[in-house]
């Protein structure tokens, strides 16, 4: 509940201070106390909401009695406080509508040099509230949209001509302010784009401000002589101004006319003095620099490249020369790769200057360097000016000043440049040319890509120099990745200092502008570089001599500088037709860097010739014959021969291919797919060695196999001799196949095919090898090796021992067979039938080859009873012929057995037609039957039933694969013709 002794002590305080309740408000230490702070916080909120609204209506009450003709000024001073004080109320539309207002109404004021300033900083002001509130607003276009139409009315109204400086102070004032508006907005959340952000704005602040700069220099140009007025027109008795924009030597005059022509002037004196004092650089220097931000940020690489050379330029004037010459040298690289050649020759100029005012050796030498060569738009006398400068500096001597220099700038080099002079410090400078354009180019060219070892590396070096007049260089060289070779490739030329500009192009490294020249070189590449590639890394080119100055002109690689590309890139394009040069000159456009070649080894001149007989059969011990002929001039030495499966191939033809040279030995898996450095001893000239290598391939296909020759063999080249190792190298595709396909099959003693065999009946293995070989193919003997499931029926013999197979032949072999009863109803082994056989070839006596092929499984199956009968081959007709059955109880029980033969009209019979039998386990039952043939031909014997009364699955079709169902019968012969024939 309520606490009473609180709300007691509270209605007491309220009546002891004489307030309502509602304007006590407590702020209790309780978990709720934001809730209490805010309760307060709104209502201050509600009393300054009422402070200000009463505020606006007095000043909207006081304008009522105004009017535009007396009061033109105070108009806007009124609108400006409606605006301002619902700004404060937090009523920003109504703030932006009544700023709006006043800024229409300063512009209708009427403007006279004596009030410009005035309406201009108002006009700013006000201006400046606008945009701000339209950023608030997030309407950026109004912004932008407003502050055109601000500087479109504004820009002409410059006022006193004496004071223009202060006019493009306040512009360059103006485009900054809105700069750092628009860049704050962004901050805020607001999108820029490329083509309108700060960076603009802070860009053009910056023209103001140099335009501002420059009229300073026009306006503020008093002699020395000139003292700042005294008393000073710019201070007032209070320190500051009435009014904002007024003059301070005549506040709150509203005249247009001057009441005081020479106070007038004393103030603009002293305006022009203080200008003069303006640290001008600074200001540009740091509106560029926020330009350049905007630029980068917003990605325009271009607009930042051209500020930053504003800002060089104004470091220059300011004479900071290193953050000069630190800028510049930062944009080059951009101008430089896009070609702006005229833009490259100004910021260079402007280098150039840097560099002397600094007394900076390096530097110095490389932009004149550069000024001189073939990118740089200056005349022949500016060139000829630099390239007499450069060999000052060359012999130690400080060069001329460049021109448009500050005087005393200059004086304080030159003192720079005679410490230069005197100091003997280090006076070798190398200089990377591929970062620039100098005014010598240099291409270096292999005559060949590649070259054998036992021929000279021949290669050129072209030179040619842009500057206007000929100049002589002491040394050339050139570095290779192997340095051994650095020594064989340098040109050195020894003269006098005067002599370096000497006319005279007679001088071995003097070159004339304009032409090009080549120098030649050629060694002798090492032995052990035979498979490697020699590179030029550098070409080094020196100007001047070690008494002066010496500078290393560096080009990586074999040559080309930072516009080499591009310009091969054009003339590969150009359809230019160029005019016919004498023999020994060439356009040096056409001529291309071939910075690299390669070392290869002597030619062989040794004969590498392989014979076989293709293709290869599986297993086999396949014999390839290398024929080595030496067609050498001398004795090749330490022949070795590598030979096998070429490498990089499949894996699994390496696991089953073997090379041997003892053919008369089976390969394992043991040996090896490839037999490296075989020695061959040494081949006389002429001399012809024959190697045989035997090749056992254990998988059908495709193999490529190499066979190496390398020798050794002294050669003289350019007088010298070198021993050189040469090579032959041959491959062959040796494609592997089956000897020979193998069919076996399983049939009843009928010779009909078997899908399963009965137990303890015999039956008939069939093989068959037909010939897949194009070759004779001869069959050494064979041998079936049975499973221990497996009995044979009769002695196991070869029936193909020696058998020669031609192609597309085939052998065959019958193996007659028993399986005695098994407990498994799986499949049983038969075992493997193995094939031993050669290729019949006259070549050599090769290892016989043993092929194994394992035979399938079968199914065997039990069976109650089994019936065979034994029966002549054939019969004649009318003629007795005795048939004999035995059936057989193949199991535990005693079988009751019905017999019954069903006659055929082939035939007549005697014996039992129909009987019931009861054969014990294990025992047979013989029934003999006499048949009478009717007909002669192929006939069907009278059908044998048998049903098992404890089997009633046994059928009468599983009986017949034993007993045969038919028989040939001959007709009846005769009597004379028999006697005729036992006659005979």
């Amino acid at each position: 509940g309520e606490d009473v002794i609180a709300s007691e002590r509270a209605a007491a305080l309220c009546n002891a201070c004489d307030l309502s309740g509602k304007s006590l408000f407590v702020l209790p230490h309780t978990d709720h106390l934001v809730g209490y702070i805010i309760r307060l916080e709104n209502a201050f909120y509600e009393h300054a909401q009422t402070y200000y609204y009463t505020e606006i209506r007095r000043v909207k009450s006081h304008k009522e009695f105004l009017n535009k003709t007396t009061h033109q000024l105070l108009f806007v001073r009124h609108q400006f406080k409606i605006a301002f004080f619902s700004e404060l109320k937090q009523d920003t539309q109504n703030a932006l509508k009544n700023y709006r207002t006043a800024y229409n109404l300063v512009h209708e004021l009427r403007a006279h040099e004596t009030n410009m300033l005035e309406i201009k900083t108002m006009a700013g002001f006000i201006n400046y509230k606008i945009c701000r509130l339209c950023f608030q607003h997030n309407t950026p276009l109004d912004a932008i949209a407003q502050f055109r139409k601000h500087i479109d009315l504004c820009k002409k109204k410059i006022g006193s001509a004496e004071l223009a400086f202060e006019h493009a102070a306040w512009m360059s004032k103006q485009f900054q302010a809105f700069g750092d508006l628009f860049d704050e907005a962004i901050k805020l959340g607001l999108t820029a784009i490329q083509t309108q952000n700060p960076g603009f704005y802070y860009q053009q602040a910056a023209y103001y401000a140099q335009e501002r700069k420059q009229l300073a220099s026009m306006l503020c140009n008093h002699d020395s002589s000139v003292t700042y007025p005294n008393p000073d027109p710019l201070e007032t008795q209070t320190g500051v101004l009435d009014f904002y924009g007024q003059r301070p030597w005549r506040q709150g005059i509203l005249s247009f006319d001057l009441s005081d022509p020479e106070k007038e002037k004393m103030g603009i004196l002293s305006l022009q003095l203080k200008e003069k004092n303006v640290l001008h650089s600074e200001l540009i220097i740091t509106l560029l620099s926020n330009a350049v931000a905007q630029f980068k940020k917003y990605k325009c690489p271009r607009m930042k490249s051209h500020l930053m050379v504003q800002m060089g330029e104004e470091y220059y004037y300011a004479k900071d020369y290193a953050k000069a010459l630190k800028l510049l040298d930062y944009v080059m690289c951009d101008y430089r790769s896009e070609g702006w050649w005229t833009l490259l020759t100004s910021i260079l100029t402007t280098a150039l200057k840097c560099s002397y005012l600094m007394a900076q050796l390096k530097d110095y030498i490389t932009y004149s360097l550069e000024l001189l060569g073939r990118a740089s738009t200056l005349k022949d006398d500016q060139k000829s000016r630099i390239e007499k400068n450069l060999i000052k500096v060359l012999m130690n001597e400080s060069p001329d000043p460049e021109p448009d220099c500050d005087t005393a700038a200059v004086k304080a080099s030159q003192k720079l440049w005679a410490d230069r002079v005197s100091l003997a410090g280090s006076n070798i400078f190398t200089i990377e040319v591929q970062d620039f354009i100098p005014f010598v180019q240099c291409k270096a060219k292999f005559l060949a890509p590649s070259f054998h070892v036992d021929v000279p590396v021949q290669f050129d070096v072209y030179l040619r120099a842009d500057c206007p007049h000929p100049i002589r260089f002491s040394k050339l060289c050139i570095s290779f990745n192997n340095q051994d070779y650095n020594q064989y490739c340098v040109v050195e030329e020894a003269y006098q200092k005067s002599d370096i500009l000497e006319q005279s192009s007679q001088g071995t490294m003097c070159l004339v502008p304009g032409k090009t020249r080549k120098f030649s070189f050629k060694f002798v590449a090492k032995t052990e570089d035979v498979g490697k590639k020699i590179e030029i890394t550098s070409v080094d080119l020196i100007l001047g001599s070690e008494s002066g100055r010496c500078v290393i002109l560096n080009w990586r690689g074999g040559g080309g500088d930072a516009s080499s590309s591009q310009e091969a890139l054009q003339a590969a394009r150009s359809f230019k037709r160029r005019p016919k040069l004498p023999d020994n000159e060439v356009h040096w456009e056409t001529l291309t860097i071939q910075a690299s070649t390669m070392i290869i080894s002597r030619v062989p001149n040794i004969s590498v010739h392989l014979r076989h007989e293709p293709p290869a059969l599986t297993n086999e011990m396949y014999c390839l014959i290398v024929t080595v002929q030496s067609h050498e001039e001398t004795v090749a030495k330490d022949v070795k021969l590598t030979a096998g499966l070429k490498p990089g191939q499949d894996a699994n033809l390496t696991q089953k291919t073997q090379v041997t040279l003892h053919g008369t030995d089976a390969c394992d898996d043991s040996f090896p797919a490839l037999l490296p450095d075989i020695p061959v001893g040494d081949l006389q000239p002429g001399e012809k060695l024959e190697k045989p290598i035997y090749i056992r391939c254990g998988t059908v296909g495709a193999r490529m196999f190499l066979f190496y020759i390398s020798y050794l063999i002294n050669t003289v080249v350019e007088g010298k001799e070198i021993l050189c190792r040469c090579h032959r190298d041959e491959t062959v595709t040796i494609d592997t196949v089956f000897p020979f396909d193998v069919a076996v099959k399983f049939v009843s003693t009928k010779l009909e095919h078997l899908d399963r065999v009965f137990a303890d009946i015999p039956f008939l293995l069939m093989t068959d090898i037909l010939s897949a070989s194009p070759w004779p193919v001869t069959i050494v003997t064979s041998k079936l090796q049975l499973s221990a499931s497996m009995t044979p029926v009769d002695q196991l013999e070869s029936y193909v021992e020696n058998v020669v197979l031609q192609t597309g032949e085939s052998a065959s072999e019958c193996f007659c067979l028993r399986c005695p009863p098994v407990t498994t109803a799986s499949g049983v082994a038969t075992g493997c039938y193995i094939i031993t056989w050669k290729r019949s070839s006259p070549v050599e006596s090769v290892p016989v080859v043993n092929t194994v092929i394992t035979l399938p499984h079968v199914i065997v199956e039990s069976i109650p009873l089994h019936v065979n009968a034994d029966l002549p081959s054939f019969g004649r007709v009318r003629e007795s012929l005795p048939v004999r059955y035995h059936l057989q109880n193949k199991t535990n029980l005693v079988q009751d057995v019905e017999v019954s033969v069903e006659p055929s009209d082939a035939f007549m019979f005697s014996g039992l037609k129909q009987i019931r039998l009861r054969i014990l386990p294990g025992s047979q039952q013989e029934m003999l039957y006499n048949f009478y043939p009717l007909m002669a031909g192929y006939q069907q014997l009278p059908s044998l039933h048998v049903n098992l009364m404890r089997f009633p699955n046994f059928t009468n079709q599983l009986l017949r694969r034993f007993i045969p169902t038919h028989i040939f019968v001959k007709p009846q012969g005769r009597q004379a013709d028999d006697n005729s024939i036992a006659a005979a």
